[in-house]
């Protein structure tokens, strides 16, 4: 078994992690900021902890230089990903996290050929963003080579978001939309575009969202055109788009510390029995020029568990296999067979279509 931490530790989602971790007899060092909170934790599980922060680097280097598989659960990622990449590739350390957020993917894409050159995987985006919709949008181009037009969604059934993701939601509110169209990224207003998605149960409004997968979809299968979908009413698209004008506004460092500090004081992540009761399900499309498309659909546990069980199935991957250094999607690394081994995976439907001739 390698060496590996969890950094950031003693965060929600990292929390599940943990559980997931210890009910399959894994010893992960641990660390984080919060030294009451780690330590707790380490005493808990019976683990080694370190106490550091991300402030420098030298520091963070010497804190994993004997760390072979790295785990960033500590979101924001925008602040602590670049930091951590850097640190693992100077002390030749596999780097994972559980990101969503398209700045960190790109980042870490244009960190290629320097994790190459290291022997260092780096493989971001290890949780529900984005292992279940990367394997969808590699095995929808499976069913139709040919498609240059994808678009992916998500359902979240009795779920809701947990502190860290809705602070990364505040951040994102600044950035606008993105999209991907011919192969590179284009900035867009706040609910850009919309459409009506089946999940399986009938139509459904959607709105178009900044997801991880407008990055990694295209590093996984060369699909130049993305974008992603999540459900929403009229009324919710329309105050979404009333936003806009805000959005220069919500760049303020100040604005950004009050929602951020709102959010840690008054949002609760949800407990294990509320997570059992839910469910999230994956709608994908794949459209070619000729009018072709396929359709697929599955659900899953809900998506902390997910995160957890797909975190834990990356390590495990990374401590059983020799794996090339580069940059990896979730898909690229361990393959679209890691579905099966996600909570609640229902199995993939494939519907075909064909454009209707002209008469």
């Amino acid at each position: 078994m390698k060496t590996w931490m969890i950094y950031g530790a003693n965060g929600y989602s990292a929390r599940i992690i943990l559980n997931v971790a210890s009910e399959r007899g894994m010893k992960p060092i641990i660390a984080g900021r919060n030294r009451d909170q780690i330590d707790q934790l380490s005493s808990e599980h019976d683990l080694d902890s370190r106490i550091f922060d991300l402030t420098s680097f030298d520091s963070v280097s010497e804190k994993i230089s004997d760390i072979d598989i790295l785990l960033n659960c500590a979101g924001p990622f925008s602040s602590t990903a670049e930091m951590m990449i850097s640190a693992c590739l100077h002390t030749s350390t596999h780097y994972i996290d559980i990101t969503g957020e398209i700045d960190v993917f790109e980042y870490a894409h244009s960190k290629d050929n320097e994790a190459k050159s290291s022997n260092v995987v780096i493989c971001p985006g290890v949780g529900f963003d984005v292992i279940p919709t990367d394997c969808l949008a590699v095995l929808l181009q499976n069913e139709l080579p040919s498609g240059t037009d994808l678009s992916l969604a998500f359902q979240a059934v009795g779920s809701k978001l947990s502190p860290g993701t809705l602070k990364t939601a505040v951040e994102g509110a600044s950035k606008g939309g993105w999209i991907r169209k011919n192969g590179e990224l284009f900035s867009v207003p706040l609910a850009y575009a919309t459409r009506e998605i089946d999940f399986g149960s009938g139509p459904r409004n959607t709105v178009s969202i900044s997801w991880g997968d407008v990055s990694t979809a295209y590093f996984s299968t060369g699909i130049p055109n993305i974008q992603v979908y999540f459900p929403m009413s009229e009324k919710g698209i329309e105050r979404l788009r009333k936003r806009r004008k805000y959005a220069k506004i919500m760049k303020s460092t100040m604005i950004q510390n009050f929602l951020k500090h709102r959010i840690e004081k008054n949002i609760k992540g949800q407990s294990e029995e509320e997570r059992k009761n839910s469910k999230t399900n994956i709608w994908g499309e794949l459209t070619d020029p000729s009018g072709q498309s396929v359709v697929g659909r599955f659900a899953t546990g809900n998506g902390y568990d997910v995160t957890a069980v797909g975190a834990i199935e990356i390590v495990s991957f990374l401590n059983e296999n020799v794996v090339d250094g580069g940059y990896y999607s979730p898909a690229m690394l361990a393959g679209t067979s890691i579905l099966e081994k996600l909570p609640g995976y229902t199995g993939i439907q494939f519907e075909k279509f064909k454009k209707e001739e002209d008469e």
